[in-house]
């Protein structure tokens, strides 16, 4: 319902984040805290201006550098949380070799080659997923992080695009999980949640044409 919502009323999240997604006992995705967030513009005006908050990694280039929200603001960190689904990274890590702390600037060196592209996916998967679906979902990435906002979809596109690659109803649901949990929640079992990722790409759950 939330994402509805999002779509409808034009809210701006501000701090759309993997951690901020809550999954409910049928796997439903749900949107938690929004504390932030903030209603779009409205009679004709083309952004809302504010302070700058949110999570580091996350935030379009045009807020975090002017303070400007657009209803394309979310759509960036939308990208970058589908890249981060993608691989099973973190926008930052700094635990991480030097040239592999930044997700984003990581990936894209590996998107246009199939073979290089393998590298990129999570190795919890443990090869099995559509490696055609995965690649298809990272372009819809690539549109969300397009560097001006007015280039990249709208939410409910992206919304369509997503449902297009992904049929939950062809395959049974996973095991439910421990009610209302954060998709990157640090007392979340890790092996479980990567065990319901790996289930997303597995055929047929991921269409293929």
């Amino acid at each position: 319902m939330s994402i509805f919502i999002w779509l409808l009323m034009q809210i701006i999240f501000r701090d759309f984040k993997s951690s901020n997604i809550l999954l409910d006992g049928q796997w439903n995705a749900k949107l938690s805290d929004f504390g932030l967030a903030r209603l779009g513009p409205s009679d004709g005006l083309s952004h809302v201006s504010t302070a700058i908050v949110g999570t580091i990694g996350y935030a379009a280039p045009e807020y975090a550098n002017t303070g400007h929200l657009t209803s394309k603001s979310d759509v960036w960190s939308y990208g970058v949380f589908l890249f981060e689904l993608i691989t099973g990274r973190r926008p930052l890590d700094q635990n991480r070799p030097k040239k592999e702390q930044k997700l984003l600037e990581w990936v894209r060196p590996h998107l246009s080659d199939s073979k290089k592209f393998r590298l990129i996916l999570d190795p919890m998967l443990e090869g099995k997923y559509s490696l055609g679906s995965a690649q298809k979902l990272a372009v819809v990435a690539n549109q969300c992080l397009a560097r001006q906002a007015k280039a990249r979809p709208k939410m409910s596109e992206v919304l369509e695009m997503v449902s297009k690659i992904v049929n939950v109803t062809e395959i049974g649901s996973p095991p439910a999980p421990p009610p209302m949990k954060s998709l990157a929640s640090k007392d979340a079992p890790e092996i479980s949640r990567r065990k319901h990722i790996k289930r997303m790409f597995k055929k047929p759950f991921i269409r293929e044409g």
